[in-house]
């Protein structure tokens, strides 16, 4: 690889971006192929953890609203940080010029507002949440069917979704095999359906697989030339001819 070309990578991604796959001094092709595979396999976590995500809150908005209301937040006793929380998604909502309402309160609501209901705080000050679980996992088998257990396992997603999302590294994690495979089942805790959709769009395997070497061989054979030898065809979208005037 020409080393013109990965200076104007890391110029363009930054020098600290591409530093943490580089810590053993290994080379500008062994760095990008580093951060070529970890971008693959962020690409390939995005959509469980997207559906895990969505499939949560749902799952506790239609217990909490079967118990209360649709209003269900504005009810319970909520801790400080996430009262702040719903404070916060509605002054968005508002600012954003769309009606303040529950469907819209709970989508702008993060991931660590819905993973904090299982802490120690909602066991003494809203039980009925707990008292629900059954309905919010009801493939979960019983003996798992306990706050401690289901609050470590999405803290350990919420962590590992916060990396994906955030485009940061994973690819050093020795147990990622085991973090997809528990993402994978937690989905199906809530839905069999939406799991085996899950599975049906994951490429996690592949792209775990695939490794670093071959996205070395990759960088060899499409990117040895020099970047002044590159093209790049901007395709556009707009089929108004140039000469017609615009009706707007």
């Amino acid at each position: 690889m020409d080393r013109l070309f990965f200076d104007n990578i890391q110029l363009t991604l930054s020098p600290e971006r591409l530093s943490v796959y580089g810590h053993d001094q290994p080379g500008p092709c062994v760095v990008l192929a580093r951060y070529l595979w970890n971008a693959a396999l962020c690409e390939s976590l995005y959509s469980p953890l997207q559906m895990c995500e969505v499939a949560l809150r749902n799952a506790i908005h239609n217990t909490m609203r079967s118990l209360y209301n649709d209003s269900w937040y504005d009810q319970v006793i909520l801790s400080e940080l996430g009262r702040a929380q719903v404070v916060d998604a509605k002054r968005k909502i508002a600012k954003a010029g769309k009606p303040v309402i529950p469907c819209r309160i709970i989508a702008e609501l993060q991931f660590g507002f819905w993973t904090s209901m299982f802490e120690g705080y909602f066991e003494q000050n809203t039980p009925s949440l707990l008292h629900g679980i059954r309905n919010l996992f009801p493939q979960l088998s019983n003996r798992f069917r306990n706050p401690k257990f289901i609050k470590n396992r999405l803290d350990k997603i919420r962590h590992l979704r916060n990396r994906v999302f955030h485009h940061e590294r994973i690819i050093h994690w020795k147990n990622l095999q085991e973090q997809h495979a528990h993402l994978i089942e937690t989905i199906g805790w809530i839905s069999p359906e939406l799991c085996e959709m899950a599975l049906k769009l994951d490429r996690f395997h592949e792209a775990y697989t695939h490794g670093v070497d071959a996205w070395m061989a990759t960088i060899r054979n499409h990117w040895p030339a020099k970047p002044s030898t590159l093209s790049i065809t901007i395709v556009s979208t707009d089929t108004t001819p140039a000469n017609t005037p615009s009706t707007s």
